[in-house]
């Protein structure tokens, strides 16, 4: 049986503040990955967990590795919740692109924050198909993961290749020693 410990404990024992509300502002996730076997236990002593984040506090450059999503949650900071969001999502689309599933521009895969996420890494390169506006790659993926209706084959195609030629390599590359 893993032992448990307590997550204020150990957050606060690494933290410049004594107070928790204080001490969780102090944090933030600087790495990342996947145990597929879910093998890992979180510092806080639950198991298992899937993803393992290492956090750093930006005023002392203590690090608390591994730890997992849930206690991050716990944090209560919408902007690493929100981050949380988009990298399990990665590790989503990465994981069907990787066993060559069919990939559909939905809920399941993508949400906006990711879209837009991948536009902010500049992962949209500008081209002559885009007319050297990386943007309107996004807004296009933007429009078509809202669109209630049927989407054209060219719409479909486009898709595609954008995963294909752009968003895949993204994936492949930052989440390549994390699997």
């Amino acid at each position: 049986m893993t032992k448990k410990y307590n997550l204020f404990d150990i957050v606060v024992s690494k933290s410049n503040s004594d107070i928790w509300e204080d001490a969780v502002s102090e944090w933030d996730i600087i790495a990342y990955e996947e145990d597929e076997d879910c093998d890992s236990s979180c510092v806080c002593g639950h198991s298992p967990i899937k993803y393992l984040y290492t956090i750093q506090n930006r005023d002392n450059d203590n690090i608390i590795f591994p730890i997992g999503s849930e206690c991050i949650k716990k944090f209560n900071r919408d902007d690493l919740k929100e981050k949380i969001d988009i990298i399990e999502s990665m590790f989503k689309l990465f994981k069907a692109i990787k066993n060559e599933e069919y990939i559909e521009l939905d809920k399941k895969l993508f949400s906006e924050k990711l879209i837009k996420h991948l536009y902010e890494q500049n992962v949209f390169k500008p081209n002559k198909y885009n007319n050297s506006d990386a943007y309107s790659d996004c807004e296009f993926m933007l429009k078509m993961f809202r669109k209630r209706k049927e989407r054209t084959e060219k719409e479909k195609r486009k898709i595609n290749s954008l995963i294909a030629v752009f968003i895949k390599p993204y994936l492949e590359k930052i989440l390549k020693f994390k699997n």
